[in-house]
């Protein structure tokens, strides 16, 4: 257990708006708060997505109205803040049901924030930089014109305009000045960032996810297939991996390997249209549990195809833990968790030719050799994502955002 600093008020609020599709930043912000938990009094304050679909859900209109500005969302987290006793809060994602009103709340309260950055946001209309399959970085430096006409937030023009106009709204009203500490889960997050002006240097920091690796991994067990596992999402690379396997399976027929791709997504029903021409496709869905386990125990290696800046990728981790080598784009924070020869493979994103040239590389490694790739990513993560380093690590940058 590592004690919180003298600088570091004991009770937290832990803030977070989960999102329609259950992914890494998901994960992550669960195993934060447990974490967290160990040394703090820490209350969940909690938004979904999902609140704003079905028959319960607001009006068009007034979702509009509460993107902006949600009274309800703040009347939420003052009454979380004022049972909890919290002297700081620890935030994630806020849109688009916190809205910027916690912010607001926060900087009236003179309630010092720690925010996380898992993605782009609240610096890109989608989170992502990405338009039309291009990194578009233009957001970074106030521009979101062009994300705005891609439809980059939920596919809609409309929606991602007045997403934009909502950033531009927030970053013009001094309200997240209330963040003290920003944390970039990659140092080439961080860059980016300071790089490009979004954010002061001295306020951002780099802090990489920490992990519980299993005690002993299980007995591995090769079955030959590869394994995706993801957002079935435009940025996560479907479209290049796909386009992939179809050139393996022209080039390989009946010898093409297996790729099996779990998760969900807006890309869910392409992928289904490419199991029809494809017999070497296979589609799993959302997997979990022992499922999962399973899934990721008997791969031959993992593949994480992003064709965005990956903040860090937390599926390196997993498939780390099962001693399993993977093959990823040379995308943001990748670059810095996988090691090319080492722990896997690298390509250049979106390149598909690469991609199908590291399957084919793994396809000719013998078993040995593969083994020895997982082998040093397991290593690699005993090594670097100790919960106690990350501890001690939160508890400086915590005593630093109140000290502010």
């Amino acid at each position: 257990m590592v004690p919180a600093t003298p600088h570091s008020p004991r009770a937290l609020l832990h803030v977070f708006n989960r999102y329609l599709f259950r992914g890494g930043e998901d994960l992550i912000a669960d195993k934060i708060h447990a974490d967290l938990a160990t040394c703090h009094d820490i209350t969940w304050c909690q938004f979904d997505s999902a609140e704003w679909t079905g028959e319960s859900a607001p009006s068009r209109l007034e979702q509009a109205r509460r993107l902006f500005y949600n009274r309800d969302a703040r009347q939420r987290f003052e009454s979380a803040l004022e049972s909890s006793g919290a002297g700081a809060a620890v935030f994630h994602n806020v849109h688009p049901v916190g809205s910027p009103s916690l912010y607001h709340a926060a900087k009236k309260r003179r309630l010092p924030v720690v925010q996380f950055l898992h993605n782009f946001r609240p610096f890109s209309v989608g989170g992502t930089l990405q338009v039309k399959g291009k990194l578009t970085p233009d957001a970074l430096y106030g521009s979101y014109w062009k994300e705005v006409c891609a439809g980059a937030w939920q596919g809609s023009v409309v929606k991602s305009a007045l997403f934009a106009l909502m950033l531009k709204g927030l970053h013009r009203s001094g309200w997240l000045k209330s963040v003290k500490a920003w944390i970039a889960v990659s140092d080439f997050m961080r860059e980016k960032l300071v790089s490009t002006g979004a954010l002061p240097a001295a306020r951002v920091h780099t802090l990489r996810h920490s992990w519980n690796p299993m005690p002993q991994p299980p007995a591995i067990e090769d079955a030959g297939y590869y394994l995706y596992i993801g957002r079935l999402a435009e940025t996560k690379g479907i479209l290049p991996l796909l386009d992939a396997w179809d050139e393996l399976h022209q080039r390989l027929g009946k010898n093409t390997p297996l790729l099996h791709i779990a998760g969900e997504g807006p890309l869910h029903v392409t992928v289904q249209q490419r199991l029809r021409t494809n017999p070497y496709i296979g589609q799993l869905g959302h997997i979990g549990g022992e499922t999962k386990r399973e899934a990721l125990r008997r791969c031959r290696a993992v593949i994480i195809p992003s064709t965005w800046w990956e903040p860090l990728g937390l599926v390196v981790y997993e498939a780390y833990d099962y001693r399993k080598p993977v093959l990823a784009a040379r995308s943001g924070g990748l670059t810095e968790i996988v090691q090319h020869g080492v722990t896997g493979l690298q390509h250049e994103p979106g390149d598909v030719q690469a991609l199908v040239q590291d399957v084919l590389s793994m396809e000719a490694t013998p078993g040995t050799a593969r083994l020895l790739l997982g082998s040093a990513g397991r290593q690699w993560l005993l090594r670097e994502t100790s919960t106690q380093a990350w501890l001690q690590r939160f508890e400086e940058i915590l005593a630093q955002a109140v000290k502010s």
